[in-house]
């Protein structure tokens, strides 16, 4: 199941056009899953969400939920080939929403994002 689209970034401030360059699926880091993602990520990849939660998910960091594991090289377990997302049509809210709903310190050097100036009321 497709989830819903992230929520709208703040008005009057610049949004990005995602140019999937993937490197934002290579920062090291949690990608939390809420339980409505981890059934649909389990179905799409044909998984019961236990043998998903058991074989793709760790503890985050603080401690308050699961967060998609990294491969040894710090990316996202589901980031294969070049750019190539696995669970794109399922992927997280979380990777929905970057980098405009949210993003990181430092994020604006990695991202190829293209800028949309903000529309002015």
């Amino acid at each position: 199941m497709p989830q819903e689209s992230p929520p709208d970034p703040p008005a009057n401030r610049p949004t990005y056009q995602c140019v999937r360059c993937g490197n934002c699926c290579r920062w090291p880091g949690d990608v939390n899953v809420t339980d409505a993602e981890v059934d649909a990520i389990a179905a799409f990849l044909g998984l019961t969400p236990q043998e998903f939660i058991a074989t793709s998910t760790r503890l985050n960091a603080n401690r308050t939920g699961l967060s998609i594991i990294d491969q040894p090289n710090g990316a996202c377990l589901f980031l294969e080939g070049v750019n190539t997302c696995r669970i794109q049509p399922v992927k997280p809210a979380q990777c929905a929403g970057f980098p405009n709903v949210w993003n990181f310190p430092g994020w604006r050097e990695v991202c190829e994002a293209v800028e949309i100036p903000a529309k002015v009321a």
